[in-house]
């Protein structure tokens, strides 16, 4: 649920925001996308630091969210487990506590959610969920973001998602909630998404076990790898199950004509996607990637410069 006025807001899940709220922050991103390509001076967080604390690796949340703050006149301060207290038991109360003092806003990437979760209920400034292993909320903006460029309005469509029911699946399930649009999920049995999700909009998605049939009509196809960061060890058993969940031209045919493709990256070609597919006309994945700067600085604007 949104927080209450006058409280510290934080983005741990895209529910954290009311619809509302939502489609402002995909304008204003593209807003902001628009005002730096004209080379306008915007720096509305001059002498603010965002601390960014990263327990999983990455490429796009580490320079999207460093750069951003650079962008707007900030600091982005990178902290490891390898190089604070959090790597030698500090508990995440304490850390919060602390840090919250320090600096202006938090950005985790970690394994589990309740880190995120416990980590915002002792922070008093906002908290961002820059991914774990159940939800993957800023790329979601990105990815409505750069659907509304290409395409317009999501609301009413229809997207399809191919692969493993993972945390970008259930960020899927949840922006198909708040940006009202249909969402077909196709995974092998057993890699179905989180039960409590589906439960929660019923009407709103269908588990099927066919990308064919999820891919039809479709104005959006997306897909990420089969074996997520800790999952490495299954890679070759998640290989052979997967295999025919691989999102080609022949599931591409199946979509609406003027259907677009997505994958977060890094993509495997030949994997979950075929190089076809991932470097042809329909994929728009390369504005994607690029999106996580803008609609991440327009998330930073609303919680430090538009906060209640």
């Amino acid at each position: 649920m949104p927080s209450p006025p006058n409280a510290c807001r934080h983005l741990l899940s895209l529910l954290d925001l009311t619809a509302e709220e939502a489609w402002a922050l995909i304008i204003r991103a593209t807003e902001l996308k628009a005002m730096l390509r004209r080379g306008e001076d915007y720096r509305p967080l001059r002498h603010r630091t965002l601390a960014m604390i990263f327990e999983k690796s990455s490429t796009r949340t580490r320079v999207s969210f460093e750069v951003g703050m650079v962008q707007f006149g900030g600091h982005a301060l990178f902290l490891s487990p390898r190089d604070t207290q959090l790597g030698r038991g500090e508990p995440i109360e304490d850390s919060a506590r602390v840090l919250s003092r320090m600096v202006d806003a938090v950005m985790i990437r970690t394994y589990s959610q309740e880190t995120v979760e416990r980590f915002a209920a002792h922070s008093t400034v906002p908290v961002i969920n820059g991914l774990t292993d159940r939800l993957h909320p800023c790329q979601l903006l990105a990815d409505i973001q750069t659907f509304h460029e290409h395409r317009g309005e999501i609301q009413g469509r229809r997207v399809a998602w191919i692969g493993d029911g993972n945390n970008m699946c259930q960020s899927y399930m949840e922006a198909a909630r708040l940006f009202d649009f249909e969402l077909r999920i196709a995974c092998p049995k057993g890699f179905e998404p989180d039960g409590d999700l589906l439960a929660a909009d019923p009407g709103r998605f269908a588990v099927l076990e066919d990308p064919l049939q999820a891919a039809e009509g479709a104005d959006l196809v997306s897909t990420d790898v089969w074996a997520s960061m800790g999952q490495e060890q299954e890679q070759s058993e998640r290989r052979a199950v997967f295999a025919p969940f691989q999102v080609t031209d022949a599931v591409m045919s199946r979509a609406a004509p003027h259907a677009l493709f997505m994958h977060c990256l890094p993509a495997h070609r030949g994997e979950e996607v075929a190089a076809t597919v991932l470097d042809g006309p329909q994929s728009v994945v390369w504005d994607e990637a690029e999106n996580r700067l803008h609609a991440q600085k327009a998330l930073l604007e609303f919680l430090l410069v538009h906060r209640s």
